[in-house]
């Protein structure tokens, strides 16, 4: 069994370390474009061009389903990867896990960027799944990027400015960007307050990683020997994993499997 990821970076590592859990014995294409990033501020059409050449190249190696592990490239370029690879290859979006985080109670944030805070798409989202639910969007700028680079100082500075505005009585934050997965617990930590119960994260990686199974017609098998199998493509060429993703447990694990077998 093979899973091609894409994401404009990183960000996919959250979602393959998911499918990696459920599956050890999945292969896997992790397809990206370090070089375009940010999507988040290109225009619809940049994005979904953008999307179709990283998604191209994963779809090269022939995989069983691809996991779009990317939410801007999910809102703007979702419908056009899915009319150019299915039904030959189902196509899995990423979609904000805010009608669960609504559903265990509020009050809830949702972290995003700023070109997804306030957009038409997740106010729908909102609207549809949140109830009566108290919701604050709260734009993370500088998050995705900090994260992709690893830079410690940027991480820090953008998670003090969310976290400034995020109401003190919040006990849910949506993760609604990949990226912000992979620095999860310090999120958390930067919107606890004292006294309080521990605040509850949703991102939407193991929801992606359960979805592709299902697509394929695949059960979760956690105990199955792990695979070796990687194939890390950089604006299309074969390369190896980034220097920056051993930055991130997920990266590690993966690192660690490859050159363990």
């Amino acid at each position: 069994m093979k899973i091609a990821l894409m994401d404009s970076g990183i960000g996919l590592l959250a979602a393959a370390a998911a499918v990696r859990r459920l599956r050890p014995d999945t292969d896997l294409v992790l397809s990206s474009d370090p070089g375009s990033m940010p999507w988040g501020p290109r225009t619809p059409e940049d994005v979904t061009a953008r999307a179709l050449t990283v998604a191209r190249a994963a779809a090269a190696h022939r995989p069983d389903a691809l996991i779009v592990a990317c939410n801007t490239a999910s809102v703007h370029a979702l419908a056009a990867l899915r009319a150019e690879l299915e039904p030959t290859l189902p196509v899995i979006g990423t979609v904000p896990a805010i009608k669960p985080a609504a559903a265990a109670g509020g009050p809830v944030a949702i972290w995003a960027t700023p070109a997804t805070t306030g957009s038409p798409y997740q106010r729908g989202l909102i609207r549809d799944f949140a109830g009566s639910t108290a919701v604050t969007e709260v734009p993370c700028p500088g998050l995705a990027d900090a994260v992709q680079y690893a830079d410690e100082a940027g991480i820090e500075k953008a998670l003090a400015a969310a976290a400034a505005l995020t109401p003190p009585d919040v006990r849910t934050v949506v993760l609604g960007c990949t990226h912000y997965e992979l620095v999860a617990e310090r999120i958390r930590d930067a919107v606890q307050q004292p006294g309080r119960p521990p605040v509850v994260l949703h991102g939407s990686a193991g929801a992606v990683a359960a979805q592709a199974l299902r697509r394929i017609g695949a059960e979760p098998a956690p105990s199955a020997e792990p695979s070796a199998g990687l194939v890390v493509l950089l604006g299309g060429q074969v390369s190896e994993l980034p220097e920056v993703a051993l930055a991130y447990p997920e990266g590690r694990r993966l690192a660690a499997v490859s050159s363990a077998r």
